[in-house]
């Protein structure tokens, strides 16, 4: 126990002056500095590398060699921007800061608050997916953030402060089913990344990219009860590091019970999060385990 506490204090000393950095630099550079980063990362964290190439090769067991090496290397970098921008994300203050982001289905977002019922965001770690603890806010929507607790509590709590600094809240993912149906019930949103491995029996076993990935099959029991609203949002980074953040198709569960419904809905679900990664396979997180038995 000793050990870890030591071990947390020194990760955390050795991420305040890059935290410092993030918030000193003109935006431009920090994230050419977060893509420099990237690049390097790929070679220092061999293992994520490698797990990187192996999930793409299964998911494209197309792609060349050519292709696969330039993929991973456009996702590190990108993966060091998003760094970056996280660490920036105080910076992110006024209305005028929405000049950065293109909305595209905002009508979606309105149509699913109109009802009344809270809803669920649906989205996945594609694009920079911190930034709608900023935007959100901005635009009406109260909003909270299912997250897990990192290992290290004090930059937990670093990111956590980061992400409420917008006005919304961060719900724990381990036992966060009580404070979700609340948050709900007080007709705000819930925004939730479903593209985690969650091992059973917590997790229901779909398909995604093809292969058996296990998923947590929250936001389709709520919602099967609850007639809850789930508007599908996904943004992704421009070249002139500006953002498309886009809403899609509200959609409304029947009222069905089973496993079976659960199981159902929960792939319609990660259907619409390998949809969105297509889209631009080199901002989404492939250095992680998605795919575990």
């Amino acid at each position: 126990m000793k050990k870890r506490a030591t071990k947390n204090i020194l990760e955390y000393l050795l991420f305040l002056p890059l935290a410092f950095l993030a918030r000193v630099l003109p935006r431009d550079l920090a994230l050419w500095v977060g893509s420099q980063l990237g690049w390097i990362s790929q070679f220092v964290l061999p293992k994520r590398k490698r797990q990187a190439r192996i999930n793409l090769q299964q998911a494209f067991p197309e792609m060349g060699e050519k292709d696969l090496a330039t993929t991973v290397t456009k996702m590190f970098r990108h993966l060091g921007k998003s760094g970056m921008e996280m660490l920036q994300m105080e910076q992110f203050k006024s209305d005028d800061d929405l000049k950065y982001f293109h909305f595209h289905g905002i009508e979606n977002l309105r149509e699913a608050q109109a009802l009344g019922k809270g809803l669920f965001i649906l989205t996945g770690h594609l694009g920079f997916w911190e930034v709608g603890t900023f935007f959100l806010p901005k635009l009406g929507i109260p909003v909270d953030f299912v997250a897990k607790r990192m290992k290290n509590p004090y930059i937990d709590a670093y990111f956590k402060r980061l992400r409420e600094s917008g006005g919304g809240q961060v719900i724990e993912a381990k036992h966060g089913a009580r404070r979700i149906v609340k948050a709900l019930a007080e007709n705000r949103a819930v925004a939730i990344l479903l593209d985690q491995h969650i091992s059973p029996p917590a997790g229901v076993r779909v398909n995604f990219f093809g292969r058996p990935a296990y998923t947590t099959p929250i936001i389709s029991q709520i919602a099967m009860k609850q007639g809850t609203p789930i508007v599908p949002s996904f943004s992704y980074r421009r070249d002139d590091n500006r953002y498309d953040i886009y809403f899609g198709s509200m959609i409304v569960f029947e009222k069905e019970a089973g496993e079976e419904a659960i199981l159902r809905n929960t792939q319609v679900l990660t259907d619409q999060i390998e949809a969105a990664v297509r889209k631009e396979i080199t901002q989404w997180f492939w250095v992680h385990k998605r795919w575990r038995q």
